[in-house]
């Protein structure tokens, strides 16, 4: 049987076929084994003598499992794309600095040209840094925010160090030229208004990178991070007034055209991406709070309504940034998934009460004007290569997949869901989550307990009690960033090649 309960969000949808990621080409497909009969409950839980209890349900095959349809597939940059076009990038930035270098094995000669190529590279990575940020669908629906986060950080360490050792370069470069001491060498280089301008946007890049520390941004507004960050946008243009005036740019009218054409491309992408794109999906979709409903202790569903929400695209799976306009929300914008798929123009986040903003989104009231950018993230049904698929969730982390466990195509047995959780109170759209079950003849099991008890129910031996033929599973993976650490390892102790474990990490998103 199905169920329905009080609003349009929770009407089964149409059915999808099941991907067929594993049909050879021009082989047939073998044939699924016939499904398999309704178990008790209790016949795929956690062992009574586990600490831990785990709780099963299933019912029948239902009349039409759920899936949602996708008018328009979205447009996907792989990350190898990404990558090997960052790469040629930095390919051409060193072939600009070979055809002008000068072969000499004069020690200044050779300080310069370091120095030149060192300074090149710092600033091609600026603009990589940047780009990776702009939010441009393409490359956060195929890369995923978690990750771009991740390289922009570690990005921003090797722009840091090619900084530091253009600086150096420079400056024992310019000592042995004017026989200077080093004191007087810098001090006669920051004369020049193209090196002080250079040497202040250094300074703000120094700036950003240390209140990126994660032991320093845990102490900070995000407000006051935020502020931080914004400074990159003014070093980056005090870095193209020096580069300008070097000679590897200042060189030809073809190179400054291009350098200047690479930088009007990406301040043109962040000026879209970042603020018209939201400014006018603000106005076209008049997004406002419906309803807050209350979901558990310290856990509120906000359900959002606008015109046309549609259009946004939006996949299960994937969140938006959402800025409340109300005091004390309306100036940051909070990363919240969709706890729903989208539907009779309604969108739904599920909320848990961690900081003073989300303590704040509980007392949200109807009318509330709502600015979302996005949808971002690439935890989404293109990342399925199997018929199997495990979703696995820990505390709050159920959001998206809740979505995915509701959507995702596939017969009885196909999906199965793993909520990891510290005790039945912690556990986020229960009823819901067992409905879906019941209505797709879906494997969901509890598993709750202390995250420091005795006995480890996801580890390998436990998750291959649970899911027998894990290996041979796709695996969605959210949660607390330790949980989601430690369950990743159990499942490549398991068997899960790491390529089939799809997750992404809200602490950097």
């Amino acid at each position: 049987m199905t169920t329905e309960a009080s609003h349009p969000l929770y009407v089964p949808l149409a059915p999808l076929a099941a991907p067929r990621a594993e049909e050879p080409r021009r082989r047939r497909r073998p044939p699924v084994p016939p499904a398999r009969p309704a178990e008790p409950p209790a016949a795929r839980s956690v062992r009574p003598t586990d600490p831990v209890a785990a709780r099963s349900a299933r019912s029948v095959r239902p009349a039409r499992p759920s899936a949602v349809p996708s008018a328009v597939p979205a447009l996907r940059l792989a990350p190898g794309r990404l990558r090997a076009g960052v790469v040629a990038g930095a390919g051409a930035v060193g072939l600009l600095w070979g055809l002008q270098a000068r072969p000499s094995a004069r020690l200044d000669v050779l300080f310069a040209s370091g120095a030149h190529l060192t300074g090149l590279l710092a600033g091609y990575g600026v603009l990589v840094l940047l780009l990776l940020m702009a939010r441009i669908p393409a490359v956060e629906h195929g890369v995923g925010a978690d990750r771009l986060a991740r390289r922009h950080a570690l990005g921003g360490r090797y722009v840091l160090g090619l900084i530091a050792a253009h600086a150096v370069l420079a400056l024992c470069g310019h000592a042995v030229h004017t026989h200077a001491d080093l004191v007087t060498a810098a001090g006669d280089l920051l004369s020049y208004g193209a090196i002080a301008a250079a040497t202040a946007g250094t300074a703000l890049l120094v700036a950003v990178g240390i209140t990126s520390a994660r032991s320093v941004r845990r102490r900070l507004r995000h407000e006051t991070w935020r502020a931080v960050h914004l400074g990159a946008l003014l070093a980056a243009a005090l870095g193209f007034v020096h580069q300008l005036a070097g000679p590897d740019i200042a060189g030809g009218l073809l190179t400054r055209w291009l350098w200047s054409l690479a930088h009007a491309v990406v301040a043109v992408l962040l000026v879209w991406y970042r603020i018209v794109v939201p400014v006018r999906a603000a106005l076209r979709h008049d997004l406002r709070v419906a309803e807050v409903r209350d979901e558990g202790p310290g856990v509120v569903s906000v359900l959002i309504r606008g015109r046309g929400v549609d259009r946004l695209r939006a996949e299960p799976g994937q969140f938006f940034r959402w800025r409340f306009l109300r005091r004390g929300l309306w100036a940051t914008a909070l990363p919240f998934s969709l706890s729903a798929p989208v539907r009779d123009d309604t969108l739904r986040i599920t909320v848990k009460a961690l900081g003073d903003h989300t303590r704040r989104v509980r007392r949200l009231r109807p009318g509330t004007r709502v600015l979302a950018t996005g949808p971002f993230g690439a935890l989404t049904a293109h990342r399925r290569t199997r018929r199997k698929v495990l979703l696995l969730a820990g505390g709050v982390g159920i959001t998206p997949l809740r979505a995915l466990f509701e959507t995702l195509p596939g017969g009885p047995g196909d999906v199965t869901l793993l909520y990891r959780a510290s005790d039945s109170s912690s556990v986020v759209l229960r009823e819901e989550l067992e409905a879906i079950a019941r209505e797709r003849r879906a494997d969901l099991h509890f598993l709750l307990g202390p995250s420091d008890g005795s006995f480890d129910p996801l580890a390998p031996r436990a998750l291959r009690n649970l899911v027998p033929d894990l290996a041979a599973h796709d695996v969605y993976l959210c949660g607390p960033p330790a949980m989601a650490r430690a369950a990743t390892a159990s499942l490549r102790r398991a068997g899960v090649p790491a390529s089939r474990i799809h997750s992404e990490d809200f602490d950097h998103a």
